[in-house]
């Protein structure tokens, strides 16, 4: 079976699913999927997240693509083990190595099952067949469920515990595009779709409603944008960060 991570098929109107953080990942997905001619339904989810500005970005960027949105509620504070739901501090001024060097505590304990149940759920009740995330295996921060076995895993899941089992020409497709791009190419790509990263948001940590500039999110997306040889119209409180 295998999860569809390249290859995103034409949509031809069908109704599809997309995890949509407000990030600049999940911005550059949903421009491909509305490229492609689904008809993309946004899904966002307030959890607790110290960065819960996301989700005005996520608005914006819905509104810009035409797309709905929805913004469930769940509190992933009940359970910690991030610094993205606790008061646990933000990795800074991290280099790349030092990044790649262990599993951080910016890692949300089963976020991204969580959110493409949340995804699957809603996919059965639209009568849609296809999910759609931004998960990226190149330029990440070692997040186990940013990996090709992770995508492959759900979407094995989602064909054998939903109505669709039943129906061998209605399998679910779990979609992660950027899967092998890295940032700079995620970032060319949605700059040709026009996507409008300055409405975007990647920080871990913000000061004063602008970036911090220092966290592992700020640095990847800056280095993308000096690598993609595109202006980064990000407004950070120190910085830009350093892109050597």
């Amino acid at each position: 079976m295998g999860a569809a991570q390249d290859a995103v098929p034409p949509g031809e109107g069908a109704p599809a699913v997309v995890l949509l953080s407000g990030g600049l990942d999940s911005a550059t997905v949903l421009a491909m999927v509305c490229e492609q001619g689904f008809v993309a339904h946004g899904l966002a989810f307030r959890y607790g997240q110290r960065h819960a500005h996301e989700l005005e970005a996520a608005k914006d960027i819905a509104a810009l693509q035409n797309a709905t949105l929805q913004i469930v509620d769940i509190d992933l504070r009940a359970f910690g083990g991030s610094a993205l739901t606790s008061d646990e501090p933000v990795p800074k001024d991290r280099d790349e190595k030092a990044m790649a060097a262990t599993i951080p505590i910016t890692y949300v304990p089963a976020r991204n099952t969580i959110f493409l149940s949340f995804a699957l759920a809603k996919a059965e009740v639209l009568n849609a067949r296809d999910l759609f995330i931004g998960a990226n295996a190149v330029d990440y921060s070692g997040y186990p469920d940013c990996r090709p076995a992770f995508i492959s895993a759900f979407e094995a899941l989602a064909n054998v515990a939903t109505s669709v089992v039943d129906k061998e020409d209605e399998r679910f497709r779990v979609h992660a595009p950027l899967m092998n791009m890295g940032k700079a190419e995620i970032i060319a790509t949605g700059h040709r779709l026009g996507v409008d990263y300055g409405r975007t948001w990647s920080c871990y940590d913000p000061e004063r409603n602008k970036a911090c500039g220092r966290c592992d999110s700020c640095k990847l997306r800056h280095r993308g944008f000096v690598d993609a040889g595109i202006d980064d119209p990000t407004p950070y409180a120190v910085g830009p960060p350093d892109a050597e």
